[in-house]
């Protein structure tokens, strides 16, 4: 009898220890294939449309600072491989704007006129992204060599007029100071605006609106009540867009200074 009785005392022992290789082998399986598994990427850049309240249609395109180039051009936007929106003022040619990458002009050399060194005839606010020091500031200068920054080989600045999204009593007689043009007339507009989270949004209106519908717009639809700042760029027939396969041409006019998406 104590035979038997062992015999099936080590049976039993075994079958649990097989249950318990089993059971272990599953977890290890479920573990391999599941445990390690990483979320799914977000896609770098999102474009959206949206209408404001006050019947202005935004653009948008988000995407992160450092997928963010800017490039001289002679073209209109929408003929050109790159995606992306227009950039600074020019003048036949002549980049009127700041547009800077790591301390050099995006045409031409550091100091040339039109080259993107300078915001030509006045101190007017240029995006700077600080790569070193991870930041955006709105500063307001007439040339490169103003700009603060941690590092001069890490950052990239686009110049414009100044938007003022905290300054809801004083953003507009800051515009005009910078001389923004035809700020009160309805014309197509173009901006560059950023939030807390260090997005940065690219927005072009095809509806014709004045600089403070543009901004009210802008306050409403983009970024989800998280923006800090931003600039107007230069607008009207010289807003454009290509994102794919949408397209805004502007009035078909050859610009000479967009913003791109890396990828």
């Amino acid at each position: 009898m104590y035979t038997i009785r062992l015999a099936k005392n080590k049976a039993a022992s075994l079958l649990i220890y097989i249950l318990i290789m089993i059971t272990s082998f599953i977890w290890t399986i479920v573990w391999g294939t599941h445990g390690h598994v990483r979320p799914p990427n977000l896609p770098i850049s999102e474009y959206r449309v949206d209408q404001a309240s006050n019947g202005v249609t935004l653009h948008t395109i988000r995407t992160p600072p450092q997928n963010i180039g800017l490039k001289a051009i002679t073209a209109n936007i929408t003929d050109l491989s790159d995606n992306g929106i227009n950039g600074g003022f020019f003048w036949q040619g002549y980049l009127l704007s700041i547009a800077v990458i790591n301390d050099l002009p995006v045409k031409g050399q550091p100091g040339d006129y039109g080259s993107g060194w300078f915001n030509i005839d006045r101190k007017r606010g240029t995006l700077v992204w600080d790569e070193k020091a991870q930041t955006f500031t709105i500063q307001v200068v007439e040339n490169a060599n103003e700009l603060k920054v941690m590092d001069r080989n890490h950052y990239w600045a686009q110049g414009g007029v100044s938007m003022g999204l905290t300054n809801p009593d004083g953003w507009a007689a800051q515009a005009d100071s910078e001389e923004m043009p035809v700020i009160n007339e309805k014309r197509m507009r173009s901006g560059i605006v950023y939030d807390r989270n260090n997005n940065v949004y690219l927005v072009v209106a095809p509806t014709p609106c004045t600089g403070e519908q543009f901004r009210t717009a802008i306050l409403e639809q983009v970024g989800s009540g998280q923006l800090v700042d931003g600039l107007f760029l230069d607008g009207d027939g010289s807003s454009q867009l290509k994102v794919a396969d949408y397209l805004l041409p502007g009035d078909h006019r050859e610009v000479y200074q967009m913003i791109t998406l890396l990828k």
